[in-house]
């Protein structure tokens, strides 16, 4: 079956079984495409990793070899770019994660932004941006809800944007249909409330309970195009995201972030993530927590 314009054959029989060598041109393509699409740098030390990682789409694509992906990518830049993405990204995550973030907006912010907009009329919004797989977000959803009963908010346009570039991420997250192993961050209390045990064909499933889906939109998003949202934001999580990127890209997305933020907004990091030297726009106000400045 030839690639659209004929640019290429793909094989009859897969390849890419991780002894299909990358080649020098092959990765320096690759470096460029993944640095000015994702914003990811790779290195050199990154070739074998790539290698490996894209042997497996490889052999999803029936593809015969490394230049061939190359020519695919060129042919229609976007139609595999989320694919790649994820490939060479770690997906990392877990329901509650760095759990005092979930604490500082518990027992904080949630409480005072609540206040403000009953009595404003105002609306909450909060970003999980890079929310790989969607625990973080229905994490996010868990306390927010709670907050919303517990402060008599309910009539609060409260909403989560939750983006990734992951096809199956996002697939995951839509879904919210997670193995009972991945819950260890769920407190007892909360897994009776906001989990459904699955039966049947979903034994050994756990499904988040239809509030969680109000609260959270699931979209695609590259953050390095174009965002359609306007915001503002109260919050942003980006946690372990710009782990990836170089200092330049950085800059410029935390400056997109501090535009979409309100005037004393919270951006969330992840543990190893710091501002230092890259922004003025935030001042840090705890653990991988800042807020931006007026």
């Amino acid at each position: 079956m030839a690639v659209a314009a004929g640019a290429i054959e793909r094989a009859a029989a897969p390849a890419g079984d991780g002894a299909v060598p990358l080649g020098d041109a092959e990765f320096r393509f690759l470096r460029d495409f993944v640095y000015e699409h994702c914003g990811i740098a790779l290195g050199e030390h990154k070739r074998q990793l790539v290698q490996g990682r894209l042997a497996r789409r490889l052999r999803a694509l029936r593809l015969p070899d490394y230049a061939a992906y190359c020519a695919l990518l060129r042919d229609d830049p976007h139609a595999e770019l989320g694919e790649l993405a994820s490939a060479i990204s770690t997906n990392v995550t877990s329901f509650f994660r760095e759990p005092h973030h979930y604490e500082l907006l518990e027992n904080e912010l949630l409480p005072q932004w609540l206040a403000h907009k009953r009595r404003d009329g105002d609306r909450l919004r909060i970003w999980s941006a890079g929310c790989s797989t969607g625990e973080e977000p229905y994490a996010l959803a868990m306390v927010l809800a709670e907050a919303l009963e517990r402060h008599g908010a309910a009539a609060v346009d409260a909403k989560i944007l939750a983006t990734d570039l992951s096809p199956q991420a996002l697939e995951t997250a839509r879904n919210g249909v997670y193995p009972l192993d991945r819950l260890g961050g769920i407190g007892d209390e909360r897994r009776r409330r906001w989990l459904l045990r699955g039966a049947g064909e979903y034994e050994g499933y756990a499904c988040v309970h239809p509030r969680l889906r109000e609260l959270v939109t699931v979209q695609p998003l590259n953050l390095l195009h174009d965002w359609p949202m306007r915001g503002p934001f109260d919050a942003i999580f980006c946690r372990n995201v710009v782990i990836y990127f170089d200092q330049p890209t950085k800059q410029r997305l935390f400056g997109r972030y501090a535009a979409l933020l309100r005037a004393g907004g919270h951006l969330f990091l992840g543990h190893s993530e710091s501002l230092h030297g890259i922004s003025d726009d935030f001042e840090l106000i705890g653990r991988t927590v800042y807020r931006k400045r007026a």
